[in-house]
């Protein structure tokens, strides 16, 4: 049965984890990238779809590749972030359907439907990516999600030849609080965005 998590769980992963954009000089492990991966994939997506893909860029070389993509206002950050994680999204995810839902004839629901493709992998390969965030946060890592960036070019540098298309990029690593680290902005009162009905 599950139980309520403690509230200093709470606040790591909601109230005091923050959009981070200067980094600590701390190495983010192999090992902790995987546990991201295992964590995140657990989370659920439709027909068990699972359409994020995911290139960790954390070597010199790496990182050399991603740089002519960066906005200006992204570069310097994400250059100095232990990882960055770009969040695509597979729009061929229906073809590992027969492995991912084998109960179910879940591919025909999309094989030739280009607008159920597009809707479903949008959706749900943002989903993940949102998975993959608390996921890190859940270790004790920080994150700073962005889209500031050359979609195309990214593409064409990590993903050429498939039908993998970035979505999003997030640095990751153990963040500075002391440095480029901006107030919180205001955030929705319960009643101006929401009803129990």
């Amino acid at each position: 049965m599950s139980v309520p998590l403690t509230d200093a769980a709470i606040d790591q992963l909601f109230l005091t984890a923050r959009t981070y954009n200067a980094w600590l000089p701390k190495e983010v492990t192999d090992e902790q990238i995987h546990r991201i991966y295992e964590l995140a994939k657990m989370g659920p997506t439709s027909a068990n779809m699972s359409p994020m893909r995911l290139r960790f860029i954390k070597s010199k070389d790496a990182k050399e590749r991603l740089k002519p993509y960066l906005s200006e206002g992204n570069s310097a950050k994400t250059m100095a972030a232990p990882v960055t994680a770009i969040v695509a999204t597979d729009f061929e995810f229906y073809e590992h359907l027969p492995k991912l839902f084998p109960h179910a004839d879940a591919r025909s629901w999309f094989a030739g439907n280009a607008q159920a493709i597009q809707e479903h992998g949008v959706r749900n390969g943002t989903l993940q990516g949102a998975y993959l965030i608390m996921a890190a946060r859940s270790l004790g890592l920080d994150c700073g999600p962005m889209t500031g960036f050359d979609f195309p070019g990214v593409d064409a540098e990590f993903f050429a030849g498939t039908q993998i298309k970035a979505n999003f990029l997030v640095n990751i690593g153990y963040g500075d609080a002391g440095t480029n680290l901006f107030p919180r902005s205001p955030r929705f009162e319960f009643d101006e965005v929401a009803r129990i009905l």
